[in-house]
């Protein structure tokens, strides 16, 4: 484990300050570029930390106190240069069950826990098997997300009434906050035409400011959210009993938010990886979030996890390099401390504007295009997959995405398999099976059918050459195959079939004839679990 972790500590330090020819150099400019795109994704976080916090049920500074947090360590050591991390609304609702009942405290422990399981799935090289989750599923992630995104913001067009309750805009005061949110748009889609040099949605974001404070329109601004102004986090232990208890309590909670957080992370470390061209890091990226979310329990933060609004907002803007982050980490930092009254008057309109964009920018529009030409079944799998992100939460709908995607595959797998009959060349009076197709857990009993054992000659061969032979399924499958022939006093052998199967099927008694051309591979099942099932003879 120590030499591990000291190899992993090694290649960290080089990914942090040696750029490599996939990534940009370290030039002036983009130093520049990545400082104001960390300044645009830190105003971008504001009101995305504050609202999370309030889904949580906790006080605005928990969420930015994560925010702040979470994003620095993750672009310090985080797996992929231009995400971005913060606190998030797929985590802030499975947390307000928890704070609900058992209170913050209790939050902070399964934060800690939490990231504890996050750097042992690090640690174990557990994030490779994000490479498992097909096309289909990233599609559907990737507009469920943007659809979820477009409706958080809806959140932001509620004001509150001479009683103090919340209302939906009208009148005057909805067209000018739509009015706002279109310029911001606007600006945003000109700005690039015009200049490359700041990042469009902090020109945006200034200019709408500007306008709003210039003329004094009367629209909602980020203070009326809450107020940011606040002191450095401070490190102290979760006030919770150190009983099992405890850890009943907050262990279901820390396993769902853990599978959650990575789920989401690795995904968005894709997408950002397809837009900068940049490979690898999936385990990095674990063990930069778990070690984020342990170091935010202790300070107070409600933890977070990978944000793709904030990522896409940072990539597209020209951030690349580790200093976009850092800088947006820091800018948070400074607004709690010291900028607090300059930030809180942001319209908040600006912001939603800039956060459409990104829906817009996020949003697969060619997966339109693409549903009518791959499979049905695939086109549907995207479709389900967006609407699970949207109606339950991202990690179930991967899961689900996975699933279907799997017994898609299965199904079309099995249906593969037949068998073309020929007299042998070899064994006079032979008949020769020449088995084309898969055969694993779902062709195994599609294959026992394909014999006609009580018609058949008292020779059979049968020739695996364009077969597979894939699990403990398909070696049970040939073992039937062969008992029933011997019941009938019939001989069976089997040809073209990998050395590994050569020795158990040996062992039940069935005669192999080797080739030359006998595949090498191995198949996908434990020797001693082999050793029990085939170690008798008929």
């Amino acid at each position: 484990m120590f030499l591990y972790l000291s190899g992993w500590l090694n290649r960290l330090l080089i990914g942090v300050f040696y750029q490599d020819r996939a990534r940009p150099s370290l030039s002036s400019r983009q130093v520049s570029i990545d400082v104001l795109s960390g300044l645009t994704v830190a105003l971008a976080l504001v009101p995305e930390a504050v609202a999370f916090a309030f889904v949580a049920g906790v006080e605005p500074l928990v969420g930015l106190y994560a925010a702040f947090i979470v994003g620095l360590i993750t672009a310090v050591i985080g797996g992929r240069p231009g995400m971005i991390s913060g606190a998030t609304g797929a985590l802030a609702v499975v947390m307000v069950a928890l704070v609900a009942q058992h209170g913050v405290e209790y939050l902070f422990a399964t934060v800690i826990l939490m990231g504890v399981m996050q750097l042992l799935a690090g640690v174990l090289r557990w994030g490779k098997f994000i490479r498992l989750i097909p096309y289909p599923v990233m599609l559907g992630f990737v507009n469920g997300l943007a659809i979820v995104i477009g409706l958080a913001q809806l959140e932001q067009f509620r004001t509150h009434d001479a009683n103090g309750d919340a209302v939906w805009m009208s009148g005057v005061l909805l067209n000018m906050t739509m009015i706002l949110i279109v310029a911001t748009m606007v600006l945003i889609w000109l700005t690039p035409r015009v200049t490359k040099l700041i990042p469009a949605p902090l020109v945006a974001i200034g200019v709408v400011t500007g306008v709003v404070l210039g003329f004094d329109i009367n629209v909602p601004r980020i203070g009326d959210l809450a107020s940011l102004a606040g002191g450095l986090p401070v490190f102290a232990f979760p006030m919770v009993p150190l009983t099992m208890d405890t850890l009943i309590i907050i262990f279901p909670y820390a396993l769902i938010l853990a599978a959650i957080g990575l789920i989401e992370s690795l995904l968005t470390l894709n997408l950002v990886g397809d837009m900068t061209n940049q490979r690898g890091g999936a385990s990095q990226e674990c063990i930069a979030q778990g070690t984020a979310n342990v170091v935010t329990g202790f300070f107070g933060g409600m933890g977070g996890c990978a944000m793709i609004g904030q990522s896409m907002i940072n990539v597209k803007s020209g951030g690349r390099t580790r200093i976009a982050g850092i800088t947006a980490a820091l800018f948070l930092l400074g607004f709690i401390l010291f900028g607090s009254g300059l930030i809180e008057q942001i319209p908040i309109a600006a912001l939603v504007g800039v956060m459409f964009m990104v829906v817009i920018g996020t949003f697969a529009w060619n997966s339109f295009r693409i549903m009518l030409k791959v499979p049905k079944s695939d086109a549907l799998v995207v479709v389900v997959v967006t609407i699970m992100t949207v109606l339950e939460d991202l990690a179930i709908a991967v899961v689900v995405g996975v699933i279907m995607s799997a017994l898609i595959y299965a199904w079309n797998a099995a249906t593969r398999i037949h068998a073309s009959t020929r007299p042998s060349h070899q064994e006079k009076g032979a008949l020769v099976y020449d088995i084309q197709g898969p055969l694993f857990f779902g062709s195994a009993e599609s294959f026992r059918e394909l014999f006609h054992i009580a018609d058949d000659p008292d020779t059979v061969i049968i020739d695996f050459a364009n077969s597979r032979v894939v699990d403990q399924s398909a070696l049970q499958a040939i073992d039937d195959v062969a008992a029933k022939y011997d019941a009938m006093g019939k001989r069976v052998m089997l040809r073209h079939l990998s050395r590994d199967c050569h020795t158990l099927l040996a062992k039940s008694g069935q005669l192999m004839i080797d080739s030359d051309d006998d595949p090498d591979y191995q198949i996908a099942v434990d020797y001693s679990v082999k050793m029990r099932v085939f170690g008798g003879s008929h």
